[in-house]
């Protein structure tokens, strides 16, 4: 799995920096509020436009790559991300900063539906590897993230900002001078497509799934911080150790989960477990160490989940990967975005009723996921997860098949 073309380590490498943006912000909600005198649920903005533009823009994003290229439009992305997260740094007001988080959702919807396309088409080896290998290079991302942005957070809550940019520039000539040009498929993929892709039940359900499992993953996300009431240096620390625990969770225990149990009991495993971690949180809101073991504990199933959904989501339907990590990304982002200002809304009321709503959300996703348990199951006794590994044979004839175009 580690022995990876130039491309794969490239794109990977690049996402890291990518996904270190979402945790960057993370410890540096709070003190924004504090310094632009605004709430909780105004705050959560920064999330909620982040999110909104990111899923309706993820429909594009493969008729933009079959016609420019991969590589062309992972460079937009991070063009766009650069230019977004430089200027949201110099705003003095929360709604400049949603504002121009909103455009770097955009940069974010180009580059991260077309890099898992791209590792996954790219990758030696079978789909579930790649898959591991964006799921290592996003659990590394979002790990070091808030502790990088406390960092930073501790001089001023702009650095942060400010280093995503920076980060992003890193990223952009690493892009262009390791990845090698690709070529527009031909044809074109068609603006329709990921919203025709969605008539296919088991990716509908999975994406839905995803979406009510997001309200729960940014109310810990987004509003944790308020009633954790710490500095932006000890909340980066806090989730710096849920990052750890969910790259580990996402690397090494989800591929011994799927093998051991198959898909769909592991990832409902992981869900009703991050429902009861929500569950404590609601229970015991006014008392730091609960909250502090909630999130870290909460990294450990959220690596499980993020692997093998996202594993799910390119197997589960019969339409190109990048126009079926599109469909899915816009159900989960687009629907999600009201997630994070619900729970601030919420949090100004209680601030045990967030974490109550995030968990029936998550047990509510677990029951839309069964709905469609054969579609889901099949997975795993057509690639074999559930009982043996694959041929030599029948990896070589998927290597032929798939190329870097294909994305």
């Amino acid at each position: 799995m580690w022995r990876q073309p130039r491309t794969v380590w490239s794109v990977a490498l690049a996402c890291v920096i990518a996904f270190m943006g979402i945790g960057l912000v993370d410890p540096i909600l709070k003190p924004i509020a504090d310094d632009l005198g605004a709430s909780a649920s105004q705050v959560s903005l920064l999330f909620t436009s982040y999110m909104a533009v990111m899923g309706v823009a993820m429909l594009g994003t493969g008729w933009v790559s079959s016609r420019v290229g991969a590589k062309r439009t992972l460079l937009v992305g991070l063009l766009v991300i650069i230019v977004g997260a430089g200027l949201a740094g110099a705003q003095d007001s929360v709604g400049g900063i949603v504002a121009f988080r909103a455009v770097w959702g955009l940069g974010n919807a180009l580059f991260i539906a077309t890099a898992l396309a791209t590792i996954v088409s790219a990758a030696r080896g079978s789909v579930g590897q790649a898959i591991i290998l964006y799921e290592a290079a996003l659990g590394v991302g979002i790990a070091t993230g808030p502790l990088l942005g406390g960092w930073l957070g501790g001089h001023s809550w702009r650095w942060p900002f400010w280093g995503v940019s920076a980060l992003m520039a890193i990223a952009f000539i690493g892009i262009v001078a390791t990845l090698p040009p690709t070529k527009p498929t031909g044809g074109g993929t068609s603006l329709a497509a990921p919203l025709k892709a969605l008539s296919h039940r088991g990716l509908l359900t999975v994406g839905i799934t995803a979406l009510l499992y997001n309200f729960g993953f940014f109310t810990l996300l987004a509003f944790t911080p308020f009633p954790l009431a710490m500095g932006a240096h000890e909340v980066g620390l806090v989730f710096f150790g849920w990052g750890v625990l969910l790259a580990f969770t996402s690397v090494v225990v989800a591929p011994r989960l799927q093998r051991r149990f198959g898909t769909l009991p592991g990832i409902v495993g992981a869900l009703i477990g991050f429902a009861i971690v929500l569950a404590a949180m609601a229970i015991g809101t006014e008392h730091k160490p609960v909250l502090v073991v909630g999130v870290i504990v909460a990294g450990a199933f959220l690596g499980i989940n993020n692997t093998l959904i996202t594993e799910t989501v390119m197997k589960v339907s019969p339409v190109e990967r990048g126009v079926a990590s599109a469909a899915y990304s816009f159900v989960r982002f687009g629907g999600g975005a009201v997630a994070p200002y619900l729970a601030g809304k919420l949090g100004e009321r209680s601030v045990h009723i967030p974490f109550w709503v995030g968990s029936g959300a998550v047990v509510l996703a677990v029951l839309v996921l069964l709905t469609a348990r054969r579609e889901v199951m099949a997975t795993d006794e057509v690639h074999g997860h559930a009982t043996t590994e694959r041929t030599i044979e029948e990896r070589d004839l998927e290597a032929e098949a798939v190329t870097v175009g294909d994305a």
